[in-house]
């Protein structure tokens, strides 16, 4: 196959069929709900590369509220590889990212030699660790217990994600509060949300993410929480590098660490949020 030989195009809901075999392909943990959830927002920026009619490609960016735009999802068919066409597609979303503050990505070691060569400049990293059966976790506690996330929570959990995280995804933590609410967990103190954990089913493993909190105290009570709801489940976490305190106590509960993925930020960085209160994050496509 030559460059010129694929297209560019918009990703559809169509294409979510495609999507899915591509990221099976490589044992991703992506369901269809999360690839609607991509395409289906019109401020994200979502394309595919076609051969023949054939996706061979794909690349995605979930734009939160054009502050934070956020790569994902860049996948190529294996049998069209070292034809530009990841490269295509990337150049193609960051012309029409122009008008973010921010562009970010989660990427693998393999990954992230590429993406320097894009002015992709690192930022910290972050262990990826699984436990393939989940049995005794101990429920912790502290001055306050956590709470299920309702509906009536959801603005406040926004704004605090906001400023720890750096830029308002709205459009992730309806997804997953509406879509997950067993998965969704809140601490309260005088009155106010001072943490949560949100998590997702996936395709392969359930994820628990992202967790913000005050203290790695709070992070252990959210997290523990979701995690007596996962009894027998296999299920991922992506842990801040910074946080040896709780992947000590992961380890201590049977997960092991699988793969390291370095955040990294395109030219600048003016929006880093705080990162002392980010613990856990909601999976490399979402930040």
């Amino acid at each position: 196959m030559q460059k010129e030989a694929f297209i560019l195009r918009k990703m559809e809901l169509s294409d979510v069929v495609s999507g899915m075999k591509l990221s099976n392909a490589e044992g991703w943990n992506q369901t269809e709900k999360d690839w609607e959830l991509l395409i289906e927002n019109a401020g994200n920026v979502c394309m595919v590369a076609e051969w023949n009619n054939k996706v061979v490609g794909t690349t995605t960016a979930i734009n939160y509220s054009n502050n934070v735009a956020w790569i994902g999802m860049v996948l190529v068919d294996k049998g069209y590889r070292g034809q530009g066409v990841s490269k295509a597609l990337l150049a193609n979303i960051f012309k029409k990212l122009g008008h973010c503050k921010s562009i970010k990505l989660d990427a693998t070691p393999e990954g992230q030699k590429v993406y320097k060569k894009l002015d992709f400049k690192d930022e910290y990293s972050i262990v990826r660790m699984l436990n393939s059966s989940i049995t005794d976790v101990p429920n912790l506690e502290g001055d306050t217990l956590p709470e299920p996330v309702q509906v009536k929570h959801i603005g406040e959990i926004i704004a605090l994600d906001e400023f720890i995280f750096g830029a308002n995804r709205t459009q992730l933590i309806k997804y997953l509060v509406n879509e997950y609410p067993e998965k969704a967990w809140l601490l309260k103190r005088n009155d106010q949300i001072t943490g949560f954990a949100l998590g997702r089913d996936g395709n392969k493993y359930h994820q628990v993410g992202p967790v913000m909190a005050s203290t790695i105290n709070d992070a252990k009570i959210l997290v523990s929480k979701a995690l007596n709801k996962l009894i027998g489940q296999l299920v991922i976490v992506d842990v801040l590098y910074d946080k040896d305190d709780l992947v000590n106590w992961f380890n201590s509960i049977g997960f092991v660490k699988q793969r390291p993925f370095m955040r990294m930020y395109r030219k600048e960085n003016p929006l880093p949020g705080i990162t002392g209160r980010q613990y856990l994050i909601g999976g490399p496509e979402f930040g």
